[in-house]
């Protein structure tokens, strides 16, 4: 029985610190091997002109990219 709460307590710590670096950092939690980028693709459709909320999502990102730029500290 202690083996079990000393797992789930590992556990919960483990949550809980992914958490607390997920609100710090605002960045969802992301694979080490660099999905489909690591292979070129930059898309995971085959379609040549990307969907409406594809392009959005990439406009966001554009923008999200030129505000970190713009108010740089360092």
């Amino acid at each position: 029985m202690s083996t079990f709460i000393a797992a789930f307590v590992v556990l919960l710590l483990f949550f809980v610190l992914m958490s607390v670096g997920y609100f710090i950092k605002h960045k969802a939690v992301e694979g080490s091997c660099g999905g489909l980028g690591a292979l070129g693709i930059e898309k995971a459709c085959d379609c040549d002109d990307p969907c409406d909320k594809r392009k959005r999502r990439m406009a966001a990102e554009e923008e999200r990219r030129e505000k970190l730029a713009k108010d740089r500290i360092i």
